[in-house]
């Protein structure tokens, strides 16, 4: 049999404190605890009283008005903004009465100019938490969260032992948040993936990228068209929110099939092994949004042990100034340099190569037979 839990108030004594009414809010603050917006207004107004009275009565050496900034910090973090304002009510009730019973000297401007800027960034923090109906630091652990399934859909499934593959995804400004992101999957012995470009770059094409790339990550592998499919999805949208490019490649493990498709994505380049040159694909399609109906042209061909595709955005090869031209051939250039050192030490010095001098969302993708 599993043992009851002990309560933090024993019956007898709850019953008996019960009776008392000062006490009654204590009770059921011991009882519930801060999960509360109501209990924890009735904390944080208990502290700011009980320093008050100290500062005044006992010292403003030891219990210093400035307690009440960090009490002020917390209300902003974890009370909506009506108790936060009874809060701050209590907080200037408090220094005021420190002021008339210590004299002014005790308050002075520089305390009185903090604790001004304490309270707008309260108030800010409360104010936007109220807008996301969240409490505490919810919002941010949603975001992490968020951020977390973005990462580990960029993950590349596993890959048989005769195949290789390596992913690099840089954010523009060293965010967390970016507008290049990977969705992919594996069915038996076809593996697809794609590889998409929001418009914009860090954390304001991030919000964007992570509602697409769960709309893009449930069509692919369940539809027979995938570009299309979100073509179709993103001209369906009322607002228009920049443009979205991809490319698209469908692998078959066994045989080294595949078959490309792109929406005004850069294209993917093709390490031959015979010839020891990079070839660029001619797969090509509209931007992605822009047209009802979405016609590819797709480009076949066959992975070859040594052979390597590569995938990249438009962060890679853009740079101001320079012609879109200039910058694939300076990638092919710089790809040359993998050879010595091979595909998957290279990958990542070949993106930092690349995107030295300009901050932009760069992403880069390596499969390869070796």
């Amino acid at each position: 049999m599993r043992s009851r839990p002990v309560p933090l108030i024993p019956p007898r004594l709850r019953a008996f404190l019960v009776r008392v009414p000062l006490l009654v809010p204590i009770v059921r603050f011991l009882r519930h605890g801060l999960a509360r917006d109501r209990n924890l207004l009735i904390a944080l107004m208990a502290l700011t009283l009980a320093s008050g009275v100290l500062a005044a009565r006992v010292s403003t050496e030891w219990f210093s008005p400035a307690l009440m900034i960090p009490i002020t910090l917390v209300g902003g973090l974890q009370l909506r903004l009506r108790s936060l304002t009874k809060l701050l009510f209590v907080v200037a009730a408090v220094l005021l009465y420190v002021g008339v019973a210590r004299g002014v000297g005790h308050i002075g401007p520089g305390l009185l100019a903090t604790f001004g800027f304490t309270t707008v960034l309260a108030a800010l923090m409360a104010r936007t938490r109220g807008k996301l109906g969240v409490q505490g630091l919810r919002g941010d652990v949603m975001l992490l969260e968020l951020r977390d399934r973005l990462k580990s859909q960029s993950d590349l499934p596993a890959l048989p032992k005769d195949w290789a593959s390596k992913v690099v995804l840089k954010q523009a400004g060293g965010s967390s948040f970016g507008g290049d992101f990977l969705v992919s999957m594996r069915e038996g012995d076809m593996v697809e993936l794609a590889l998409v470009d929001v418009s914009g770059k860090g954390v304001d094409a991030g919000t964007r990228a992570l509602m697409l790339s769960g709309t893009f990550g449930g069509l692919l592998g369940s539809v027979t068209d995938f570009l299309p499919a979100c073509n179709a999805y993103l001209h369906r949208q009322r607002e228009a929110e920049g443009f979205v490019t991809a490319v698209h490649v469908r692998l078959n493990l066994v045989t080294g099939e595949y078959v490309i498709t792109s929406a005004g994505h850069p294209p993917v380049v093709k390490f031959e092994a015979g010839t020891g040159t990079w070839r660029v694909s001619p797969a090509k399609g509209v931007v992605l949004g822009v047209v009802p109906d979405l016609h590819c042209e797709p480009d076949r061909g066959t992975l070859r042990k040594g052979e390597a595709l590569m995938l990249y955005t438009d962060g890679l090869i853009e740079q101001p100034g320079r012609d879109i031209d200039s910058g694939l051939d300076r990638l092919l250039g710089e790809a040359d340099r993998l050879l010595p050192s091979g595909f998957r030490d290279g990958a990542r010095n070949l993106v930092a190569s690349m995107s030295a001098g300009h901050n932009d969302d760069c992403a880069l993708i390596l499969i390869w037979r070796p």
